[in-house]
């Protein structure tokens, strides 16, 4: 249930009688580059994901690690 070929010519010519054909390309290029943004945020936030869990296995592999060694405490 997508938008037909008809529907989408007709809102790009609603869009072009509201905003004036001189302005498409400027509001083409301002929603390039929201998108691009978009994406560059999502993929910085699956960085910072990742980032994260390998700090937690690092971290869990350390403490294990630090328990499975004897301590000599002196008494």
């Amino acid at each position: 249930m997508g938008l037909g070929t008809g529907e989408i010519i007709l809102i790009i010519l609603v869009i072009m009688v509201v905003f004036g054909a001189s302005r498409l390309p400027q509001l083409g290029d301002g929603l390039g580059r929201a998108i691009g943004s978009f994406k560059r945020a999502l993929g910085s936030t699956n960085e910072i994901e990742s980032s994260v869990k390998k700090a937690v296995r690092e971290a869990g592999n350390s403490e294990s690690q630090a328990s499975a060694k004897p301590t000599d405490k002196a008494s």
